[in-house]
């Protein structure tokens, strides 16, 4: 359901995007979010076309790119990409000394509109 609140807001900023460049109306939004975040894309997609109803937004295409997470092994830094649920080890030499980066963004990377 955070989808929800999430969603109210970029649907807010590709409104006020729109608006400052006197748009007629707004393509497309894209999106990336971080793999290790909780954000669905379809509850996202589904909310944006309840709210955006009526608006320069209606019709208009999310595109979604997905951020991966990047894992370190700091014993023997072997590194590879996880999605949740993270392992407990290291694939390469089974230490439990990982560390994460990466893949917890979220973010509108572009939107696109008809002048």
């Amino acid at each position: 359901m955070h989808e929800l609140s999430v969603t109210e807001t970029i649907l807010k900023i590709a409104l006020d995007t729109g608006c400052e460049a006197r748009a007629k109306r707004i393509n497309a939004v894209s999106l990336v979010i971080g793999d290790l975040t909780s954000y669905v894309d379809d509850s996202i997609q589904f909310y944006f076309d309840f709210l955006s109803k009526g608006t320069l937004a209606e019709g208009a295409t999310l595109k979604f790119r997905r951020e991966p997470a990047l894992a370190v092994c700091q014993s023997c830094q072997h590194q590879f990409t996880v999605t949740p649920p993270l392992p407990p080890f290291c694939p390469a030499c089974q230490a439990h000394t990982l560390q994460v980066s990466g893949g917890k963004g979220f973010y509108i990377e572009s939107i696109e509109v008809d002048l």
